[in-house]
């Protein structure tokens, strides 16, 4: 026997996708972006809203970068995902991240996320609030690669958003609470 619950936005796992840019002046801005995930060959889906900080800045340099959220810094990605960069003008450096400038794309890394892909903004829909990024590069800390230089996932230790308990989870372990610990930052 089945529960049927309706139509919610509950699907597993969702990956926890921390978005930057460069805005003005190079000021690196960030957020967390729960709905999205690859949606073609060398393409990354995202549904973001126009308002955010990030998003105006990444359509403004058609480019991005999109960090895999870990277990080590879930605060900070919880953090980014609950503050609006458009209140909190330095919310990188508050979030504890250090920008470093990609080698393929104009917007920052994060040096504390080990994962990250490089992207070209493809398309951003008004209507859908549906952004399409080129993958131009992925990249991974040597700290996060096994014997063979590939990327291993147990050493990324990447976490996923529980929509229906609002709860980070690492490898089926609940990691943190959404929308609630990056409050611990001031």
């Amino acid at each position: 026997m089945r529960k049927n619950f309706g139509s919610d936005s509950y699907l597993y796992p969702m990956p926890v996708l921390i978005i930057a840019a460069y805005g003005e002046n190079d000021v690196p801005s960030v957020m967390n972006a729960a709905w999205g995930g690859i949606c073609g060959n060398g393409k990354i889906m995202m549904c973001v809203s126009p308002g955010h900080r990030t998003v105006l800045d990444l359509r403004a340099r058609r480019a991005f970068t999109v960090s895999v959220g870990d277990v080590k810094n879930e605060v900070a990605c919880d953090y980014v995902g609950i503050v609006s960069g458009n209140d909190v003008p330095d919310k990188f450096a508050k979030a504890g991240f250090t920008p470093v400038k990609s080698e393929f794309v104009d917007a920052p890394l994060i040096a504390e996320l080990p994962m990250a892909l490089d992207c070209k903004v493809e398309s951003y829909d008004e209507d859908s609030h549906i952004l399409i990024g080129e993958i131009v590069n992925v990249n991974a800390d040597e700290s996060v690669l096994n014997e063979e230089g590939a990327i291993d996932p147990a050493k990324v230790q990447p976490i996923t958003y529980d929509p229906v308990g609002h709860t980070y989870i690492a490898l089926g372990e609940v990691v943190g609470q959404a929308f609630a610990d990056g409050t611990k930052i001031g």
